[in-house]
């Protein structure tokens, strides 16, 4: 079989000479270009992503497997996103990075390519990219921190920050105590602890069968994390040698398994995106009704912050996502291939759970429905998601006042205000925050409560956005509706006072307003003015699709393989 890479390294012409002479100086003997396979190492290391901050040992141990195996590989950086530090959301690069990956790989002598991931937008920015050009794909995560622990609790990365933050405003925790919590939440190399979107991408991806067992849950800092690296390199090389391609693994049933496996887990609604637009990269027809009719009746099995009370280190030793996935049972396709050359049934059928606290058994669940209730209506006819299991049970069905924030600064001036006109029974609606709006898609949807009711002991209310939230938030908190406001949904016609009901069972979300009023809105209405006349920002703002069909770009729907391109010289 001819491979790529021998394009570049195999003519004993000029072009061959240079490509093998340049590479030589960093210390390579002639026979690494003697047309074995070539693993590109596709690492998303930074100090600014301190989720990712561990990558370099681990791509070393990604060599040592390739080496094994008798492959050759070469580490390669991409653009790295940091949830904790970039401004303003890192969703708004996660395209960006797609196309580096699948550049990068395209433009380089790889035949073969092991994505490095963690932090929640590297995910499924690496694997949108690689999915583009379809290679012999394998994808290892860089595994949560260590349990947070502060005053003798366990803490959660994100979900504490929240509750703290909440605790603070209200007047129930010292701001020196706040201060003092940030080290014991943060204590180890990794990305967060708790079932937000960085370890909800993880379990995605092996429950998509592009990771190797075990890779959601292994800590960061475990040996066991490194020698899953390694046999991940081993592993890339036979796959290469084999032919097989991403689009083997990454299927209609792969993609219904990880549906089934965010319920089970009661993962974060980003995943609802990522997996929208990675399913546009390799071409499997998958809509939001699929995520709402392949959740709806999975229960959340899996006891961990924001729904629960524990953290990935124990999901880990209870077993992981195989002991989950053998708890699933004939719920999930058994028959879908994985990266390791077995079916995921395969992968689990002897997996253990060695903590039914943390894995509850399918007869006693977390909560009957743990899948994401996707919602339509008035305002939100092209959908709205919601996360049943980090939300109130008593708000699931609500009727309630409008308070309207226009955009995030109108909340921000507001929201602490004494004056602000509210009571426990309204809604929070907050618009002009989706992906053309912010723009980028911020996690701005879990607005914090109105002091004047934190302090009255309230704790939850229902809250309406066109944005996204973190996964490590919770409450009852409606996401992502489509058409946003900045786009000229309806959503962007609701007023201070208007009436809206939600109903989580009937999968409903409706502005009780007449048509005839709603029309006067609408022609009165006018885009708000982009501040972003050039660049990667207006890129985004010209290009970027809904949320009800995955934020990607409209240009990169399809994958455009990995042709060998033309000579450079």
């Amino acid at each position: 079989m001819k491979r790529r890479s021998t394009a570049w390294f195999g003519p004993t012409d000029r072009d061959g000479f240079i490509h093998r002479s340049w590479m030589r100086n960093q210390g390579l003997p002639s026979h690494l270009f003697d047309g074995r396979p070539v693993i590109g190492i596709c690492n998303t290391w930074s100090e600014l992503t301190p989720c990712n901050a561990h990558f370099r040992i681990l791509a070393e141990r990604v060599k040592r497997g390739v080496y094994e195996a008798g492959g050759f590989p070469v580490e390669f950086p991409v653009m790295s996103l940091g949830e904790t530090l970039m401004r303003p959301t890192t969703m708004m690069f996660r395209n960006l990075v797609s196309m580096d990956v699948e550049e990068s790989i395209r433009a380089n002598p790889v035949d073969g390519v092991v994505l490095l991931v963690g932090c929640d937008k590297t995910t499924p920015a690496l694997l949108m990219g690689a999915a583009s050009c379809d290679l012999p794909t394998v994808t290892i995560s860089g595994g949560p921190m260590l349990n947070g622990n502060y005053r003798g609790e366990q803490i959660g990365s994100g979900t504490s920050v929240w509750e703290f933050s909440e605790d603070v405003r209200a007047g129930k925790m010292s701001l020196e105590a706040f201060m003092d919590a940030e080290a014991c939440m943060s204590r180890s190399a990794g990305h967060c602890m708790v079932m937000g979107t960085a370890s909800t991408m993880a379990s995605m991806v092996e429950s998509l069968g592009v990771g190797m067992p075990g890779n959601a849950a292994i800590p960061a800092v475990d040996s066991r994390r490194a020698v899953l690296a390694h046999m991940a390199g081993t592993r890339i090389v036979e796959m290469v040698n084999d032919d097989v391609r991403l689009s083997q693994i990454l299927t209609r049933e792969a993609f219904e398994n990880a549906v089934i496996t965010n319920a089970a887990i009661g993962g974060s609604t980003n995943a609802v995106v990522h997996l929208l637009a990675l399913a546009g990269r390799i071409g499997v027809e998958l809509s939001l009704d699929d995520w709402d009719r392949l959740g709806r009746d999975i229960p959340c099995l899996v006891n961990l912050m924001p729904s629960g009370k524990y953290l990935m280190e124990d999901f880990y030793y209870a077993g992981g996502i195989p002991a989950l996935l053998r708890e699933l049972g004939d719920r999930i396709h058994k028959n879908a291939l994985t990266v390791n050359g077995n079916t995921i049934g395969e992968n689990c059928e002897e997996a253990e759970c060695f903590n039914r606290d943390v894995i509850k058994p399918i007869d006693a669940p977390v909560s009957s429905k743990g899948g994401i209730a996707v919602l339509r209506g008035n305002i939100c006819p092209n959908g709205a998601v919601l996360k049943p299991s980090a939300a109130t049970a008593e708000l699931m069905q609500h009727r309630g006042r409008a308070v309207v924030f226009e955009d995030i600064d109108d909340f921000k001036a507001r929201i602490d205000s004494p004056d602000l006109d509210v009571e426990p029974e309204d809604i929070l609606v907050l618009k002009n925050c989706g992906p053309k709006g912010y723009p980028g898609f911020p996690e701005v949807g879990n607005m914090a409560l109105p002091t004047k009711l934190l302090e009255r002991g309230v704790k939850d209310m229902v809250r309406i956005s066109d944005a996204r939230m973190s996964g490590t938030a919770y409450g009852t908190v409606v996401l992502h509706a489509a058409p946003e406001a900045a786009a000229g949904g309806d959503f962007a016609l609701v007023q201070n006072g208007d009436q809206i009901e939600l109903d989580v069972a009937a999968r409903r979300l409706h502005l009780d307003v007449a048509e005839e009023e709603l029309a006067k809105r609408r022609t009165a209405w006018r885009p708000p003015q982009t501040q972003h006349a050039r660049g990667y920002a207006r890129l985004f703002h010209d290009h970027v699709m809904q949320a009800d069909t995955g934020v990607d770009f409209d240009f990169l729907v399809g994958g455009s393989g990995a042709e060998v391109p033309r000579e450079s010289h």
